[in-house]
């Protein structure tokens, strides 16, 4: 499915570089925007819910997610503004680690929103994954294709990909995976909601 996603040639962006490409790109009249989210750990430093979280302020963390509202709006009001088709599938491995519990909450608000998210049981895929995981990759229309970068759990940028024939077949690889995901609330409700406070994560 993504067969040729580890051979392809792409260029290193450092984290302002990625950022100017990526909404240049996105005001640029491309019609969808996909994102493949599949790491389990991440540092959101500068986020306050993530901050508590990661001290071990479970419903602190939680109550902070809130005061995000509004730049959520702002960027899905954005980008029907343009006229993009917004899409995000998250893989989840079981047993759930911290970071995504606590992302998968703030998702909710995401979809609440009006952010087309949907979720997908990592166990479902170990088919794809026998040689590698499926790429942590933001695919802007039929012009870039970005798979983020981090150092120590924190974005430090991107690489960018630009053949028109690596793109095609990445996203069909994310049209059909997309197209296995659920839909958020089912699942947030099965496997999410119930669990109790996670670890604090160092």
């Amino acid at each position: 499915m993504f067969d040729s996603f580890p051979q392809g040639i792409s260029t290193h962006l450092d984290r302002p570089r990625y950022h100017e490409e990526y909404y240049r790109i996105l005001r640029s009249g491309i019609g969808h925007l996909n994102k493949l989210e599949r790491g389990q750990h991440f540092k959101e430093r500068g986020f306050s819910s993530w901050e508590a979280f990661a001290a071990g302020r479970w419903d602190e963390a939680l109550s902070l997610i809130e005061e995000r509202r509004e730049a959520y709006v702002r960027q899905v009001e954005e980008v029907d503004r343009l006229g993009v088709l917004q899409r995000r599938l998250r893989v989840v491995e079981f047993p759930v680690t911290p970071y995504v519990q606590w992302e998968l909450h703030v998702l909710r608000l995401r979809v609440e929103v009006g952010d087309r998210i949907r979720l997908l049981d990592a166990r479902t895929i170990t088919d794809i994954e026998e040689q590698c995981h499926v790429p942590e990759v933001v695919i802007l229309g039929d012009v870039a294709m970005f798979e983020v970068q981090y150092d120590d759990g924190n974005a430090a940028g991107a690489n960018r990909y630009t053949a028109p024939g690596l793109i095609a077949e990445t996203s069909a690889g994310f049209d059909g995976l997309y197209a296995q995901g659920e839909e958020y609330a089912s699942f947030f409700d099965r496997e999410i909601s119930l669990l109790p406070p996670p670890a604090a994560t160092p």
